[in-house]
């Protein structure tokens, strides 16, 4: 990466943007892309697209996915006391929570607070479990709610860890929610990429809102601009770190390049496709089964309207929905080389269907 695009690359990591809340994320990307695309483009619930023409009319019109919304925590209830207790927004990992500090998103700017963690040396250790998302609370220093209120804090405000991305190595990044902001950030280079030396295609790069509850930005941008074809890019568990069975949870292991998806959502004929540019380009790949669901927006995109042949392709992570996810850069770069020698491999012959 380049000085830029890392820096670009932390904002997105850094600017809170939980399921429902996804505005500041989306404000960060638009303000990237804008200057290597024709349009802009949003929806009434917050998912933003970006158009790059391609020279072709005739040309397959692509469009690329990633979702720009994080897990997080909600107020749920406030007490006479002023502690915050909440609820979780998706895929919380409420083991983790405890002792860790959070960014409250309220009326009147981000509030730090705490997960309440009492001393183990007054717990009863003996019998302790992992706690319950109603038995986690949260301290802001109020004295009581009234203090909480005057901190523009009220039932319903969202919240995420605090916790800003760092490099742990030349090529390992830890932070939250880079599933998947991390995906947007794919997009976004393959989009000034293109531009440089435009496709075929006209190609869309959507970073949707709300995938983290069931795929809702992704079902509403494709029904809306109706692609011939899409990509969706995601993470998938890296499977190398101890105490993953391969037997269970398959093999992928970080800086062995992006895994493709067959099965289920994923259209033979573009996974066919993803795989030959691969080859032509040197790119490593690794591949993953889907049985029933691929548990990302490509199961929102796929069923829409009359169908739309879809590919999945994923980075590996390390310790998803945690607050210390980890990434390769390496793995980053050969995704973005991919997906923009997948979009200048289309033109007017292209056809994805299933002949009979």
């Amino acid at each position: 990466m380049t000085d830029d695009t890392k820096s670009f690359f932390f904002d997105l990591l850094d600017t809170p943007s939980p399921t429902g809340f996804e505005t500041p994320g989306q404000r960060v990307w638009a303000d990237y892309v804008r200057d290597h695309v024709d349009a802009v483009d949003t929806d009434a619930y917050g998912t933003a697209w970006a158009t790059l023409d391609g020279s072709d009319s005739d040309a397959p019109r692509l469009m690329l996915d990633a979702h720009v919304d994080e897990i997080g925590f909600m107020v749920r209830h406030i007490t006479d006391d002023g502690f915050i207790y909440v609820n979780r927004i998706g895929g919380s990992d409420r083991a983790i929570a405890r002792g860790l500090r959070v960014r409250v998103l309220g009326d009147d700017g981000p509030v730090t607070g705490v997960v309440g963690n009492t001393a183990i040396h007054i717990r009863d250790t003996k019998n302790e479990k992992v706690p319950k998302v109603h038995e986690l609370f949260v301290d802001v220093g109020a004295e009581d709610k009234d203090g909480v209120h005057d901190l523009g804090i009220r039932v319903g405000h969202p919240m995420v860890f605090d916790v800003s991305p760092t490099e742990l190595s030349d090529t390992r990044i830890s932070a939250r929610a880079i599933d998947n902001r991390l995906g947007g950030f794919i997009i976004a280079q393959v989009l000034e990429r293109l531009a440089d030396d435009r496709p075929a295609s006209t190609v869309q790069g959507a970073n949707s809102v709300q995938e983290e509850i069931g795929g809702h930005g992704a079902e509403m941008v494709t029904h809306r601009l109706e692609p011939d074809l899409a990509v969706a890019f995601d993470v998938t568990h890296a499977t190398g770190s101890p105490g993953i069975s391969s037997t269970e949870h398959g093999e992928v292991k970080m800086g062995e390049g992006p895994a493709i998806t067959h099965g289920t959502s994923t259209h033979p004929q573009v996974v066919q496709r993803l795989m030959q540019v691969a080859e032509q380009e040197d790119i490593s790949l690794q591949h993953e089964p889907s049985a029933r669901r691929t548990g990302t927006d490509t199961d929102s995109i796929f069923k829409s309207r009359s169908g739309v042949p879809s590919g999945l392709v994923s980075v590996p992570l390390r310790y998803m929905h945690s607050t210390v996810e980890v990434v390769d850069t390496d793995d980053i770069e050969q995704c973005v080389q991919l997906l923009t020698a997948f979009a200048r491999s289309l033109d007017a012959d292209d056809e994805f269907g299933v002949t009979l």
